[in-house]
This record gives C-alpha cells, sequence and structure tokens, in this order.
C-alpha cells in the first residue's frame, strides 16, 4: 500500500444532517460509512464516504466536472485544498504517477477516508500525505493546486485560504483549477483574484459551475 502520512488522531469514523457542517474539525453526525463510484473516461474508482463529509451520498458534479476539464499540469507537487474523502486526490495519484499529491482538509473523518482511498487506488510505491491546514509544512511550495474549495465557510475566511495557496504556488509555471458555482460566488471569487494579479480563465461553465484556471501575477 502507498505510503500514506496520516496523523495519529484522524480516525474514520455530507454529512446530509442539518446541523452539522463538513468543514467542522470534529463532525457531529454519527458514523454511517457508505460508499461512491467515481467514473470518468480513463478510470473508475470506489471510494469509501461516511457521514458529516462533503457529498458523501454522491459524487459532487462539480468535482467530476473539474475532473474531467484538468489537463497538462506542471511537474511537482499536487494540492488537493479541501480533500474531503478524496475523489480529487486519488483521481490525481492515478494521473500523475510521479507528482507528490498532499491532501488538507479541516475535517478528521474527511482526512481518514482520504487516506483510506488513496491507499486503496495509488500506486503501492506512492507517497502521499493527508494532513490538517494545522500541518502544513512551513516551507512546502507546489506546482498546481486542483480544488472544489470550501465556499460556505464564508468570503473572509475563504479568501484567506485561497490567497494563502496562491502565494505558494511554484514561479512561473504554477497553476490552480478550481471549481465553484455561480450562485456561491464564482464571478466575484474572479475578480478578486484578478484584482490581486492574477490571471483568471473561465475554462467551463456548465450546470451553473464555472471551472476556473489560475496563473501567476502578470508582470
Amino acid at each position: 500500500m502507498p505510503r500514506v502520512h496520516l496523523p495519529d488522531n484522524t480516525e474514520p469514523d455530507q454529512g446530509g444532517d442539518s446541523a452539522d457542517h463538513y468543514f467542522a474539525e470534529t463532525p457531529l453526525a454519527a458514523s454511517r460509512p457508505s460508499s461512491v463510484r467515481l467514473t470518468l473516461p480513463d478510470l473508475t474508482l470506489d471510494l469509501q464516504t461516511d457521514s458529516g463529509v462533503f457529498s458523501a451520498s454522491r459524487i459532487d458534479p462539480g468535482t467530476k466536472l473539474l475532473l474531467m476539464e484538468i489537463r497538462d499540469l506542471p511537474e511537482g507537487a499536487i494540492l488537493d485544498l479541501g480533500c474531503g474523502y478524496g475523489p480529487v486526490a486519488a483521481t490525481l495519484a492515478r494521473r500523475y504517477p510521479e507528482s507528490s499529491i498532499w491532501a488538507v482538509d479541516v475535517n478528521s473523518r474527511a482526512r481518514a477516508l482520504c487516506a483510506l482511498n488513496l491507499a486503496a487506488s495509488a500506486d503501492p510505491n506512492r507517497e502521499v500525505h493527508v494532513i490538517s491546514p494545522d500541518e502544513v509544512p512551513a516551507d512546502l511550495t507546489v506546482a498546481a493546486i486542483v480544488s472544489n474549495p470550501p465556499i460556505r465557510i464564508g468570503k473572509p475566511a475563504l479568501h484567506k485560504i485561497i490567497e494563502f495557496w496562491l502565494e505558494r504556488l511554484e514561479k512561473p509555471h504554477g497553476v490552480a483549477w478550481l471549481v465553484v458555482h455561480k450562485n456561491l460566488g464564482a464571478d466575484s471569487l474572479c475578480g478578486w483574484m484578478r484584482e490581486r494579479g492574477y490571471l483568471v480563465s473561465k475554462v467551463r461553465s456548465r450546470q451553473g459551475y464555472r471551472i476556473l484556471k489560475v496563473t501567476q501575477p502578470s508582470a
């Protein structure tokens, strides 16, 4: 199995419970293990899920659209920001066998599931990292970010997270691929990143989702 770095205090346990939030560090919802199948043109993955994590009962359509569109990621470390139970991280681990994979999420139950799914789907010789935001190495930089970001944490918190990671993109070829629904602020997020000098293109719009490609600030 791949060497998955997982904190000792992370244990498997959408949520779907209205009182619970997938961006909570410790979900309140009782554990209800399940599984979902992710089918893409180049691979199929069966993924373990549970209550209290994002889109537990199905593959989020925005996430699937993102995975259909991303291509030509640069060589180097790849970050799945807000990894949930790991559909993005597991897909990238299969598609980019030479790249290190970093999966970051505040939700301990999601991290545990992501680690299980990576261990089940990734090449046995791979090393991946499933960590909390507090465990991000101070010197970590990444070649690519691929994320369905946690929009519902609120704009100030979201901007802080996005800015933190965009500043860690390797220059000059680092790139971020994001999926954000129009009704949840995709266009305003585009404007905010452009105000900071980043080049943002809308690669695809479908069913209200925007696939955004973000590259380094212009000179």
